[in-house]
């Protein structure tokens, strides 16, 4: 009888309420419009260049090395060099306050990753990406303004490249070979502008050793895309360069990874264009006081190529027949490796959520591990702290080397140009590498190791979906929806509560109530009135 009773009034709130509820939410929607953004003709006219460098005779001269470049650069282009070198992507550090306290120095000179363990020590490799000339070991001069590359942000050729290798050098007539040649500077140097995305993509896009191994969002197919994958940067839209929202001021760009940054700082978002309140209608913009752009508006990343997603380093330096390999999935991408062991890839992903403000902490070398898996880096933020938002997030996963005796994470000595000096990619030696590793950043190695979980969150924001693809109501709005893992709040359709529930119908059948009877009085005392009336 109770559970007849129940379905009954269930039913009632059901088919008294749903009517109003859809009249209120379709007035709501049908006010809805989009904010708009600035033209393509007026982004493009404001990345207009008005100096023909073609016509500078100092850009003429005879250029056998790109030191030679940077100086001719800085005849005109006076001071830049001062800017360039106080920004973090010079200097690959930041002095930054950890939510700890702890003021360090931090950047990918010095923390270490679940990708290739850490960037110096691997000169030769890993500073290819760095936007200066020969950084190859300690003896690097970061306060020479030769060493800076400016063509490696500016050519607009599409021509200029970095060779493999050689520690930030393009090729020269000694060590060109038929995968790079040396750049013909002239043409490059009077063909200059300001940065598109091949420039900030052949790092940006590449790094961790191939297209999207690391961001998830950030890969090759952004250079010519569909509106699919993303609607700003395609160029059936208003086809966004990077320096469009990652605005610059004095070399420093702002915009930031939180895989190397830990403070609320020098950040953009949407707001920029589409301003805080960008939908015009009350209940998806009162959203955003709690859910960042991203989560409704990237349901997927990876959507071009595959994404990494776990990464096995103990599993590394198996050779077949002596010689290493490697395995590829249907798509080309490595399972295996000898030189890094095993891989999972995906595509088209679903992001994981949390809550973050725009601070994270940090694994700092030296660390010990007190739980696992480690966190390379920790997204801060809950739902009572005002300033956090759900945010989608990729988070790479894998195991990698640590020191059992210190209990702390190994840099490792991976990269050389020849085999016999210790590096892990040549010679397979775990104990080898980590003590030339561990002695390039001044740290004890024990001389035992095992492997251990270690996690790297990445906050999303590119690939951004056309407004049709979004996120619908019930893929949140429900007890196994895409935030089914937040469960420090309440959130209607997704937290089941009983009370609230039984509050809820309560509230329902007495507002019914209530109703009925204020008609029904009305009804008896109209009625009442025209018989006095009458009589």
């Amino acid at each position: 009888m109770k559970g007849n009773l129940k379905e009954r009034l269930e039913t009632l709130a059901v088919v008294v309420l749903l009517p109003i509820f859809t009249a209120v939410i379709l007035f709501q929607l049908k006010q809805t419009t989009s904010n708009p953004v600035k033209p393509k003709a007026i982004l493009q006219a404001n990345r207009q260049i008005a100096a023909d460098h073609s016509s500078y005779k100092l850009l003429q001269q005879d250029f056998t090395d790109p030191r030679d470049v940077t100086e001719a650069c800085l005849t005109c282009h006076t001071k830049r060099d001062e800017e360039i070198m106080a920004t973090a992507h010079w200097r690959w550090e930041r002095e930054t306050v950890l939510p700890d306290g702890r003021e360090v120095s931090i950047g990918k000179k010095n923390l270490i990753n679940n990708f290739c363990t850490g960037a110096v020590g691997n000169n030769g490799s890993c500073m290819r990406c760095h936007i200066g000339y020969g950084w190859k070991d300690k003896s690097f001069d970061f306060e020479d303004p030769r060493n800076i590359d400016c063509l490696v942000c500016h050519d607009n050729t599409g021509t200029y490249f970095k060779q493999k290798g050689e520690a930030g050098m393009p090729a020269t007539k000694e060590t060109a070979n038929k995968f790079y040649s040396v750049p013909d500077y002239n043409y490059i140097s009077a063909n200059v502008g300001l940065p598109k995305r091949e420039n900030c993509g052949i790092c940006h896009f590449y790094g961790g050793g191939g297209n999207n191994v690391k961001h998830g969002d950030l890969e090759e197919s952004l250079l010519d895309c569909s509106r699919e994958i993303d609607v700003h940067m395609t160029s059936e839209g208003i086809d966004m360069q990077c320096t469009d929202c990652h605005l610059t001021e004095n070399h420093n760009i702002k915009g930031k990874l939180y895989s190397v940054s830990a403070m609320n700082k020098n950040r953009i978002g949407c707001e920029q264009c589409h301003t805080d309140a960008p939908h015009q209608n009350r209940i998806y913009d009162n959203h955003i006081e709690k859910v960042a752009c991203q989560t409704c508006h990237i349901p997927t990343y990876a959507k071009g190529n595959g994404t990494k997603l776990w990464w096995d380093w103990s599993t590394a330096g198996d050779t077949k027949d002596g010689q290493p390999y490697h395995e590829s999935d249907v798509d080309g991408n490595h399972n295996y490796l000898t030189i890094k062991g095993n891989f999972v890839w995906d595509d088209n992903v679903e992001p994981e959520y949390y809550w973050f403000n725009g601070t994270a902490d940090h694994y700092v070398t030296g660390d010990k591990i007190d739980e696992t898996p480690v966190k390379i880096n920790e997204l801060m933020g809950n739902y009572k702290d005002s300033e956090a938002k759900i945010w989608p997030v990729k988070v790479h996963r894998g195991k990698q080397i640590y020191d059992t005796g210190t209990n702390e994470l190994i840099n490792l000595k991976l990269w050389a140009k020849n085999e016999g000096e210790g590096a892990f990619w040549k010679d397979f030696d775990y104990d080898t590498a980590a003590v030339l590793g561990m002695e390039y950043v001044g740290r004890e190695y024990s001389g035992s190791y095992d492997f251990v979980r270690s996690d790297v969150y990445w906050p999303l924001s590119h690939q951004v979906a056309p407004k049709e693809q979004t996120l619908s109501c019930k893929e949140c709005h429900s007890r196994d929806g895409r935030l089914s893992e937040l469960n420090d709040f309440y959130m209607p359709g997704k937290t089941y509560e009983a009370y609230i529930d039984w509050f809820g119908m309560i509230s329902v059948i007495l507002s019914i109530l209530g109703v009925l009877s204020h008609a029904i009085g009305r009804y008896v005392f109209s009625v009442k009135r025209k018989r006095k009336e009458n009589s």
